[in-house]
């Protein structure tokens, strides 16, 4: 009797270990591997600011902070897609360009700035961008870690990726470009006359140097 007691129990312990297993593992927000930085490039505390990037020590990235100011951080501002070459300039929204926005507009404008000490501003890569997506926030809000990344737009944030064929209703305009989307996380292919938002990124800061 005793044994068979004892047979039961190891199987129902097996059998709990099995389902703990079989769980899945709830990913680890990305807030614990970032630092806000002023707007001279000084890394500061938790409860400093006011800060003007956001340093990824996870990923060597630092990432622009959006304001309310109308400056040209300003996070209602939106652009169409443009690099120069490919896309479509001045088809967004804003005040610092008297033709409206494009990307390229935000990147030649924060690289002249020097954005917290540092130039090599550029357009997030997909993986990047899609790496501040945070899936434990309140159902109202923007899909970020709203405590580092105030003034982000529940909607569509444009990456570098683009050249991309474009389906269904828009696919008489053949190509555009990628976006990561706040609202529910997922990325979209958007003509580059959309109207978008834009978080910029730099790889060129070091915070040692700081």
């Amino acid at each position: 009797m005793i044994k068979r007691f004892f047979i039961l129990l190891a199987l129902f312990m097996a059998l709990l270990i099995f389902v703990a297993l079989q769980q899945p593992v709830k990913p680890q927000p990305l807030s614990g591997a970032l630092q806000k930085v002023n707007s001279r490039g000084e890394t500061l505390l938790p409860w400093e600011g006011p800060w003007a990037c956001v340093y990824d020590h996870q990923r060597g990235l630092l990432w622009e902070v959006k304001t309310d100011s109308e400056t040209i951080h300003d996070g209602y501002w939106s652009y169409s897609w443009f690099n120069g070459a490919v896309g479509k300039s001045n088809g967004g929204d804003c005040y610092f360009e008297k033709d409206r926005c494009d990307t390229l507009d935000l990147i030649q404008r924060t690289n002249q700035e020097k954005l917290c000490g540092v130039d090599g501003w550029r357009l997030p890569t997909v993986a990047e961008l899609r790496s501040l997506i945070e899936t434990d926030v309140r159902p109202d809000a923007p899909m970020i870690a709203s405590a580092f990344f105030p003034q982000t737009r529940r909607g569509d944030y444009w990456t570098n990726q683009h050249g991309k064929p474009l389906g269904a209703t828009f696919r008489y305009l053949k190509e555009g470009a990628v976006a990561v989307s706040f609202l529910d996380g997922k990325t979209h292919t958007l003509p580059y006359r959309n109207a978008a938002f834009l978080r910029l990124v730099s790889s060129e800061y070091r915070k040692a140097d700081h």
